[in-house]
């Protein structure tokens, strides 16, 4: 099958990981990858697998029109939309009295606001065949992170917002997945944990693996959970994927 994948977030860390492990796939034939930096998706596109079809386009995901457009097109240039990966996020972590409206609402416009307007746009072309959507949110979304309020709480919406989903679209044959991934070495990651070492801690590419096999067959009944991956710690650091409910 010729499948078309949109993953958005594609420029770096989990984005681009998720672009390179499914390029690999003989089901998927086209990419489009969205994020705001021309030059990170040019490199993502650079290594994924060169037989495939690779659209990037760099925007702002906040700017709803020009997203409504350019779904709209792929949309109808592929005939449909076969799965959606949202992985763009942003986080300025502060404390209540640190953060301003402003951080507030950017945090949502682009964590929350930009995911339910791509989401629905997508649908509107999944809807005539089915297809999958996958939401990467954080294990900051399910527990408390004193100083991380706009970004833990953004993650929290999306975690329900997937759930929600499941739920909603199951009627179309859309399936919607969402991951918490812990602590992961990403560009988001230093600016929530600077002083960590990032050699330590779980890698995009282990994410990549983990989204790979949801999205095939396999994942089949994993949707409408919200599913943590993280590094376990331990002698043989394995990488550990929880079910929560």
């Amino acid at each position: 099958m010729s499948k078309t994948v949109i993953v958005t977030g594609a420029s770096r860390g989990i984005g681009r990981a998720i672009a390179i492990a499914l390029s690999e796939r003989e089901d998927i034939a086209n990419f489009v990858l969205l994020s705001r930096t021309a030059e990170g998706l040019e490199e993502t596109s650079n290594m994924m697998n060169p037989n495939k079809n690779i659209e990037y386009y760099p925007l702002d995901l906040t700017d709803y029109h020009e997203v409504k457009q350019l779904i709209q097109d792929v949309g109808i240039r592929y005939n449909t939309i076969d799965m959606l990966i949202n992985v763009a996020g942003y986080a300025n972590p502060k404390s209540i009295l640190e953060t301003s409206i402003d951080d507030w609402e950017k945090t949502y416009k682009i964590n929350v606001h930009s995911l339910f307007n791509i989401t629905k746009e997508s649908v509107k072309f999944m809807k005539k065949t089915g297809g999958k959507i996958l939401n990467v949110a954080s294990t900051a979304g399910s527990s408390a992170r004193p100083g991380w309020l706009a970004y833990a709480s953004s993650k929290a919406a999306l975690i329900n917002i997937s759930q929600t989903l499941s739920e909603e679209l199951s009627e179309y044959g859309i399936l919607v997945y969402c991951i918490s991934p812990g602590r992961c070495a990403t560009e988001l990651r230093k600016v929530l944990a600077p002083d960590e070492d990032p050699s330590t801690i779980m890698q995009p590419e282990h994410v990549g693996e983990v989204v790979n096999q949801l999205l095939s067959d396999n994942g089949i009944c994993l949707d409408g959970q919200n599913i943590v991956v993280r590094k376990q710690v331990s002698n043989k650091k394995e990488l550990q994927i929880k079910q929560t409910t």
